[in-house]
């Protein structure tokens, strides 16, 4: 009798052993598959989306030009406002062919607006006359500096910016006098060349 039992007892366990086999076998098998196959729809999709040698160089093309009208625009923004614009850098790196032609349109369109804008300053032939009677544009001369004779508390206050980075008046450029010039006349008019604009008939 103990025979038996005992004998039963040893076939369940080799049953068990070997349903659990079975079990795992199938599962390792599963986990291969599945495996297999995230992978070969991995390579997949990078095969679509891989570049041909004469696409990489058009890529690298846009880049060059969206990187130069980028840096178009932040100037011009930087001569009508006194100082850069928020820097907002972003990587070209991962964009396809038809978002890069996108992105330079774009960005070809902005720096030409920007650049319009910044050599049609408000009232420019008003603030040309002034200049004829005030001085050069390099004029060095304290306590007036440039060509529309701007003191130091009128660049700190409208041009504080490039006051710390280019120095004095006469170190920029006419279109950045004349936009300082535009930022002080929105709060004090004419004011600060009574004499020559006056002549000018502004004020």
């Amino acid at each position: 009798m103990r025979r038996s039992i005992l004998a039963c007892g040893l076939l369940l366990a080799f049953a068990g052993m070997a349903t659990a086999a079975t079990a795992a076998t199938t599962g390792t098998e599963k986990s291969s598959s599945t495996s297999t196959s995230t992978t070969t729809t991995a390579a997949t999709t990078t095969a679509r989306n891989a570049l041909s040698p004469s696409e990489v160089r058009e890529a690298k093309a846009w880049r060059r030009h969206i990187r130069r009208f980028r840096a178009d625009t932040r100037h011009w923004l930087t001569v009508m406002h006194g100082r850069p614009p928020a820097n907002v850098s972003r990587t070209l790196a991962a964009r396809s062919l038809p978002r890069l032609r996108q992105l330079a349109r774009r960005w070809s369109h902005r720096a030409h607006r920007a650049w319009w804008h910044a050599k049609h300053p408000p009232e420019l032939q008003d603030w040309l006359c002034i200049h004829r009677y005030e001085g050069s544009w390099s004029d060095s001369g304290s306590p007036y500096w440039g060509g529309l004779q701007m003191d130091l508390s009128f660049q700190a206050t409208y041009a504080g910016w490039l006051l710390r980075h280019k120095g004095t008046a006469e170190n920029w450029s006419p279109l950045e006098q004349i936009w300082a010039a535009v930022r002080g006349a929105r709060v004090r008019g004419f004011s600060p060349w009574p004499n020559t604009a006056r002549f000018c008939g502004v004020y």
